[in-house]
């Protein structure tokens, strides 16, 4: 995370990236330490994939009764 700042406001602190106020803490350490955990997030390699679900062909099929008939005009 390169465009980030923590500003005082009062007796908090606001976490800013960029233009944006992301986050408000209590304490200048917490807020330093949750832009590192970010960053170290941001920076990590993405996630390993999803299986894929075992049933997911039956969660999707709509019930055969329930389906109007395309050629029924009444």
């Amino acid at each position: 995370m390169k465009n980030y700042s923590i500003v005082r406001i009062g007796n908090e602190y606001v976490v800013q990236a960029g233009e944006k106020s992301v986050l408000k803490v209590a304490s200048r350490r917490r807020a330093a330490r949750l832009v590192t955990d970010a960053a170290e997030l941001l920076d990590s390699q993405a996630a390993p994939p999803v299986a894929p679900e075992t049933d997911t062909a039956s969660s999707l099929t709509r019930d055969p009764e329930s389906q109007a008939d395309p050629r029924d005009n009444t």
